[in-house]
């Protein structure tokens, strides 16, 4: 009873929710009236003006509308984010990005209900202040090793995949216009082209929503994604050519070749001014030691700076955005704080986040506020070969790829590869820029955009799950990165390394070691604050596990203070200021028995406590448990450390045993040990001898002489412990 009334609350909660953007889509939509004055009015001389009383409260919403709109609207879209993730059982069959399209769907329909016009995502919009979020967040964390690892079948998959569809498409599409009884025969080759180079690209904000739900491993991932970081830049060229020529009229030589130029001067200078802007953050985030507060700042501004300038001239922002975060990183993380890497991390997270669900709800709303041309041999042709040339595509290229990889791609790898190629918005916000007078078919081009985004997100991304699962493609590990394994890679990276010296083979190992001896040499020294620039990159790793280790210690509830003996990776001095400084966390309060992780949070409390336990009975450091006080062994201690102090207590067991002095064992008394005459002794006495043996000294030598054995004590002063063939711990050591 009690789940099913805590269903139907959150069912409520995402009703509410929904009705309330609704309402704040109405209040967006309002017209907005001049904001202006009464008592301001023009009045002739000799006019009298009527008093009135000061208002205490006035109503002015067209002062506040547009913030007050996108405040909500962020806000709301963060409650369905929320409520989507407050039902397990859905969410673990439906992606969230389909779930947003269907609440955009929802509320565009309630507008409209209304009888106002829905909001539309427009290009600038998602320019300009929607996709670098999502972006510099992909960047800023984009892992470098697996990412240059495969950079070469990234960038066939990207650039030659990339224009395979765009020419495929582009001259089959234009094939079908062509026969009769289509009612397409007004459409030429090159919109046929241009429709074709948008389509044709894989979209990272829905490659991104989907990959991270299902956990595929690494290597598909970066494959995948990277594909649809690349392919910015010929999706551009290819935009801004076909768009030109479709102005024109007209393609020669000339054009052709210029076009070829302007792939590489888009994308290699996007990336040239995302490295300048990275470099500039680094150089300045070395002078931040002493205004710590503003650092996170400098790495915003100067990534949103890198993505503007590279749109001033046509260049790929996105490419300018991923160099920007992948040159900072390193020398950033070097020299500001934790805490600001704390804020950057997880502001960029929130933000994308944040983004992204905007993204997918506006164009569930623009599919409802759109004007739409509908033609079934068009839209059904454009589906069927976007599938098909994304399938060809992978396995041509594959088959070629695969001559020089070491790690070959698989069967199952190229049906994920094709199976993930998704479609998104950067489709939708190009062809919404299409101008209607030059382009007559843009209506119809938005219509089949728009199926070929709810088919890849809605088809492809719910069944790709359960395929992965039928097929069993591995998946991501989430496994921490140890010390251990850092040594065996960089040994193996400069084994390969010297392996490519002596053969005369320069491969990437050969460069990849220049280029960081270059680093190190020179741009870490101007780049990197203090003696950081000097550490070597197995140190710097180790400061930051070990600053894992401390916050993952104190986030435990731990407080055990363990003696300076014990081997310890972690800088206690540093766990116990910070558990000074954090007043509470949601570890030290109250723990909720239903919270997820419940019992994995009682467990580690009681491990912490064990250990408190055992280390404050711990008396001595040995590697065997602590002995009673009155075994031979504490004797032996005891002994060695005080033999004047030191008498056994008699008792029932040991009251004949005679006492002993010893004097003190020291360099500068070296009497207190004898050396027996080996000479002298018998065969019998030789055998029973062990070495070096202390004498008693008598109290009384004129004493009885008939004891011929001598008290003797073996190695009493150098032995720690029981030695594995002594006796039993029972028995005395005195014979």
């Amino acid at each position: 009873m009690a789940s099913g009334l805590d269903r139907a609350l959150r069912m409520n909660v995402v009703v509410v929710v929904v009705v309330m953007m609704s309402g704040i889509s109405v209040l967006a939509s309002a017209p907005q009236k001049e904001h202006h004055n009464p008592n301001n009015q023009s009045t002739g001389p000799g006019t009298h003006h009527a008093e009135k009383a000061f208002p205490v409260l006035a109503f002015d919403y067209e002062h506040v509308h547009k913030p007050f709109v996108i405040f909500l609207w962020i806000l709301l879209a963060s409650l369905m984010k929320l409520g989507f993730h407050l039902i397990p059982r859905l969410s673990s069959i439906v992606p969230e990005s389909c779930l947003l399209i269907v609440v955009g769907l929802v509320v565009g329909g309630l507008i409209k209900l209304l009888g106002e016009t829905p909001p539309v995502l427009d290009s600038q919009l998602f320019f300009l202040y929607l996709l670098p979020p999502i972006i510099l967040d992909a960047g800023y964390f984009l892992p470098m090793r697996p990412f240059m690892e495969n950079l070469g079948t990234i960038l066939m998959f990207a650039v030659v995949g990339t224009l395979w569809n765009s020419f495929f498409i582009g001259s089959l599409l234009f094939g079908v216009c062509q026969i009769e009884g289509t009612n397409l025969g007004t459409v030429t080759l090159l919109p046929c082209l241009l429709f074709a180079a948008i389509i044709s690209a894989v979209d990272p904000v829905a490659v991104l929503a989907v990959f991270e739900e299902i956990h595929i491993n690494e290597l598909l991932h970066i494959l995948v994604f990277g594909e649809s970081l690349l392919n910015d830049a010929v999706t551009v060229v290819l935009y801004h050519l076909f768009e030109e020529y479709s102005s024109r009229g007209s393609v020669n030589i000339g054009d052709v070749f210029l076009g070829i130029v302007s792939f590489f001067v888009v994308s290699l200078g996007g990336i040239l001014v995302g490295a300048i802007y990275g470099i500039l953050t680094a150089f300045t985030s070395r002078f931040t030691s002493h205004t710590r507060v503003i650092e996170p700042l400098f790495v915003f501004v100067y990534s949103y700076l890198a993505y503007l300038s590279a749109e001033v001239f046509h260049l790929s922002g996105i490419m300018a955005l991923i160099a920007c975060g992948a040159v900072m990183r390193p020398y950033v993380e070097a020299n500001i704080s934790h805490k600001s890497h704390t804020t950057i991390k997880y502001f960029l997270k929130m933000w994308s986040s944040v983004s992204e669900t905007l993204i997918f709800i506006f164009l569930g709303v623009s599919t409802v506020a759109g004007t739409h041309r509908w033609n079934w041999t068009f839209v059904t042709v454009t589906v069927i070969l976007c599938m098909v040339a994304r399938v060809l595509g992978v396995i041509g290229l594959t088959f070629v790829i695969n001559k020089f990889r070491i790690v070959k791609l698989t069967t199952k790898d190229q049906f994920i590869i094709a199976y993930g190629g998704l479609r998104g918005a950067i489709a939708f916000s190009l062809v919404y820029l299409l101008d209607e007078t030059h382009f007559p078919v843009r209506n119809m081009f938005v219509t089949a955009v728009i199926t070929v985004i709810f088919f890849t997100v809605f088809v492809q991304g719910m069944t790709i799950r359960p395929l992965v699962d039928l097929l069993a493609v591995k998946k991501k590990q989430e496994t921490k990165r140890s010390i251990n394994e850092e040594i065996h890679t960089q040994f193996l990276d400069h084994l390969l390394t010297g392996i490519e010296d002596i053969c005369g083979h320069y491969g990437h190992h050969h460069w990849k070691d220049k280029l960081n001896r270059f680093n190190k040499k020179y741009i870490k020294k101007c780049l990197i604050a203090g003696e950081r620039s000097k550490e070597p990159q197995l140190i710097a790793f180790y400061h930051k596990m070990e600053m894992k280790q401390a916050i993952e210690l104190v986030e435990s509830g731990g407080g055990v203070k363990l003696p300076p003996s014990m081997p310890s990776t972690v800088s206690m001095h540093y766990v116990m200021k910070m558990m000074v400084l954090q007043s509470y966390n949601r570890h030290t309060l109250v723990a909720d028995p239903f919270e997820d992780g419940f019992q994995e949070l009682m467990m580690k409390r009681k491990r912490m406590k064990d250990l408190e336990k055992k280390i404050s009975q711990m008396n001595n450091y040995l590697t065997v448990p602590a002995a009673a006080p009155d075994s031979p062994t504490i004797a032996r201690s005891r002994l060695a450390s005080d033999p004047q102090s030191w008498s056994i207590k008699p008792t029932v067991t040991n009251k004949d045993v005679p006492s002993i002095k010893v004097e003190l064992a020291s360099p500068q008394s070296p009497d207190s040990v004898h050396d027996l005459d080996e000479s002298g002794k018998t065969t019998g006495q030789a055998e029973e001898e062990e070495g070096l043996v202390m004498r008693r000294k008598r109290e009384d030598k004129t004493g009885d002489q008939d004891d011929a054995k001598e008290q003797r004590l073996l190695r009493c002063l150098s032995d720690p412990g029981p030695a594995i063939n002594e006796e039993e711990e029972d028995e005395l050591f005195l014979r």
